[in-house]
């Protein structure tokens, strides 16, 4: 099993979308990096964080599984979609995506302040300078930790 995680703006799909929905297709990404984690690297049952991004506090509300295997991203090739691709055909698809499905939300909301405080997270991408990828590989243990921060009650 590995270990991501994944962004999202809460006002266009939070955490609390996902419980409500349950299962939903990550569509949207744009990114070759991201794309290549989800086509190439992802496999159903692999842990996800999910992360709140453009927020006040941003930080990582809960947790999600990714389901199955990656598919072509139809939005790719709706016209009327913010993500279409006019230079993507069918028989070639260039966006990729997987579905995620939810596990919990955090008690604790672990904000990007307490995830820069923490000494045991150094290392994670997320933290990096200049680290911008919607979607990042985290490490076993970085993952723990993260879990552990948003299961405690505060």
């Amino acid at each position: 099993m590995r270990y991501w995680l994944f962004k999202s703006e809460p006002d266009v799909f939070s955490i609390r979308d996902l419980k409500r929905v349950g299962r939903e297709p990550w569509n949207g990404v744009r990114n070759y990096q991201a794309r290549n984690f989800m086509m190439k690297d992802m496999r159903d049952g692999d842990a996800v964080l999910f992360y709140h991004s453009n927020a006040r506090p941003a930080g990582v509300a809960g947790m999600a599984k990714v389901k199955g295997e990656a598919y072509p991203d139809k939005t790719q090739w709706n016209p009327s979609s913010e993500y279409f691709d006019p230079k993507s055909a069918e028989d070639k698809p260039r966006w990729w995506l997987v579905d995620v499905e939810f596990v919990e939300e955090f008690p604790h909301f672990v904000s990007l302040d307490e995830l820069r405080a923490e000494p045991a997270l150094e290392g994670l991408l997320t933290l990096r300078k200049g680290n911008r990828l919607s979607i990042t590989p985290v490490e076993r243990v970085h993952y723990e930790r993260i879990r552990a921060m948003g299961r405690a009650r505060k």
